[in-house]
């Protein structure tokens, strides 16, 4: 699975008096599947799932995937301190449609969380899960910093994917980068190698054969030779809802949606929006970002210019959002980051206790610092 770009961690919504705001959810979902990001996260760091009961977690999973636009990769934030939990979680995941699970770091007990702990963890999630394993570093959060060299060695593992790193150490982005580049996988990409998932292949296979039954149903009403023989060359009828191969022998077809296969890595992604540029030109595939809850633009604007090759074009757009998001998101964590959404004209309202909502002066700030960042 591709996961190059920007994917926001989607805050959850609540109302003043604490209970989750699905409607919330759908709005912001919806306004962030208009933006060029590749995917959206639900249930990570900055969704609070630490602060959610078990049936909340759930429903907060269902409410954004159904929101969501079909081209956006879903990746579902299951990681709980143990593995068979996890499992639990991620396998609801599964049933739902999700693309991929982003599983943290266990940590609480973190004396006995040697390298055997973490690759036993890691590898039965990965053997036994149903989707495509995400590992996720926050060491800020957990206390708890997975060593490079187990990411490596848990790189070779066919289910496990990719890292979000979120540490904002550039020095073990390299390391895993380096370390990893001897991982290749086929991955199915679009004709304009942008990401597709099997949710998204068996979408447009089942509307090619929705698609080829109307036309069924138009012909037998019409009962002429004509309408059979228009049937009999369309290339809808053609599919009928499987794959089928045009005369390039790369593209592959199902439905509407032309695919070709891509060689990729061990895919690193990051979390530090303060220093994505440079973790890109380490050879981050992507970042996973708090500060794309409020800003998704001016984050995707690093990720564009660098794929352009535009160096300098980063860096500039690197450095309008560098003080705002250590800021709001390293400092002020999730109430800034839901104070900076109300901002930007999404819905981030209060949080959960034990946080605390922002000061007046606290506003004042984070209103100055978002000023001309683009949402």
């Amino acid at each position: 699975m591709l996961l190059s770009g920007i994917f926001p961690p989607i805050t959850t919504p609540f109302y003043p008096e604490g209970e989750v705001y699905y409607k919330k959810i759908e709005a912001n979902v919806e306004r962030y599947s208009r933006t060029p990001v590749a995917g959206i996260v639900v249930q990570g760091s900055t969704g609070e799932a630490i602060l959610l009961s078990d049936q909340e977690r759930r429903d907060v999973l269902k409410t954004a995937l159904a929101a969501a636009a079909p081209n956006k990769v879903m990746i579902a934030g299951t990681g709980i301190e143990s593995a068979r939990e996890t499992l639990r979680l991620t396998e609801y995941a599964a049933e739902l449609g999700y693309d991929a699970a982003m599983v943290r770091t266990p940590h609480y007990y973190k004396r006995q969380m040697l390298p055997a702990n973490l690759l036993a963890f890691y590898r039965m999630v990965a053997d036994r899960s149903p989707l495509p394993i995400i590992i996720y570093n926050f060491p800020q959060a957990t206390g708890y910093d997975i060593p490079a060299g187990v990411v490596i060695e848990l790189a070779g593992h066919p289910n496990i994917v990719a890292i979000k790193e979120s540490s904002g150490n550039l020095d073990k982005v390299k390391n895993m980068v380096e370390g990893t580049r001897h991982i290749k996988r086929q991955v199915t990409v679009t004709d304009t190698f942008e990401a597709v998932t099997p949710r998204m292949l068996r979408a447009a296979a089942s509307e090619s054969e929705k698609q080829s039954r109307e036309l069924v149903s138009v012909a037998s009403l019409a009962g002429t030779r004509e309408s059979m023989e228009r049937r009999a060359s369309s290339p809808v009828h053609e599919g009928e809802g499987s794959a089928t191969k045009p005369s390039s022998s790369a593209i592959t077809v199902v439905g509407k949606l032309k695919t070709r296969q891509k060689e990729v890595g061990f895919q690193v992604m990051v979390g530090a929006a303060h220093q994505l540029e440079p973790s890109l030109g380490l050879g981050a595939v992507g970042a996973i970002l708090a500060f794309a809850c409020p800003a998704p633009m001016a984050c995707y604007e690093i990720y564009a210019a660098l794929k352009d090759g535009d160096i300098a074009l980063a860096r500039e757009k690197q450095e309008r959002v560098k003080l705002a998001a250590q800021r709001v998101v390293g400092e002020l964590g999730v109430p800034g980051v839901k104070y900076s959404m109300d901002v930007n004209g999404y819905y981030g309202g209060p949080s959960r206790l034990p946080f605390l909502p922002l000061s007046g002066e606290q506003k004042t700030e984070v209103e100055r610092l978002m000023q001309g960042i683009k949402s």
